[in-house]
């Protein structure tokens, strides 16, 4: 009988354990899309990796990106967030340095340009046009780049690691806990029940 108890108390922690890391992912998803949906763009954090931007912007600095869909809207002097427009292979940070139309006069063209720059690097900074816009800065997190540095691969994948064995050890010991509790009020019971 105590076999089949044992089994059972088995089976019933790999349920519980499992719904807590499925909690975390949720939670996780949840604010990732809120912050989606607040700042309205795919990515709203970004973190400075040159210093093109010095001294507004420094290496490790977080970025807050917004409004991705306010192309339109922006005006000389604007930091923006933007793809490369040269093959797309980076994600550039600069100011905006001006802007004008194609042309054909249809379509707003933007050039950029990195404070700490001499001038605007063509392939780089322009032509920039809407496709390539990522959004405008909207925050600065100083220098808290570093913990992505910290947390990037193999470090990442031993605290998600970690943080499910202390989930585990945490169900486990509680669990323990509890049968310990049943146990000795059961032993109270029935040891009542023999003194009378």
């Amino acid at each position: 009988m105590k076999e089949l108890n044992l089994l059972k108390k088995n089976e019933s922690r790999v349920p519980s354990i499992i719904k807590d890391v499925v909690i975390v992912v949720i939670g996780v998803a949840i604010i990732w899309l809120g912050l989606r949906f607040v700042f309205d763009t795919g990515n709203p954090f970004y973190v400075v990796s040159s210093g093109s931007m010095v001294p507004n912007l420094n290496v490790n600095d977080i970025l807050v990106v917004r409004d991705g869909n306010s192309f339109q809207d922006l005006k000389v002097g604007d930091i923006i967030v933007f793809d490369r427009p040269d093959g797309a292979d980076r994600v550039i940070v600069h100011r905006v340095a001006e802007i004008f139309d194609d042309s054909e006069g249809n379509h707003q063209i933007i050039r950029t340009k990195g404070d700490a720059n001499d001038g605007s690097i063509p392939g780089t900074d322009f032509p920039i046009r809407e496709d390539d816009y990522i959004g405008k800065v909207a925050y600065v997190i100083p220098g808290a780049g570093v913990v992505t540095k910290i947390l990037s691969p193999p470090v990442n994948y031993i605290i998600i690691a970690a943080i499910i064995a202390l989930m585990v050890v945490t169900q486990i010991s509680k669990r323990k806990n509890n049968d310990n509790k049943n146990n000795q009020s059961q032993q109270t019971t029935s040891e009542e029940t023999d003194n009378k």
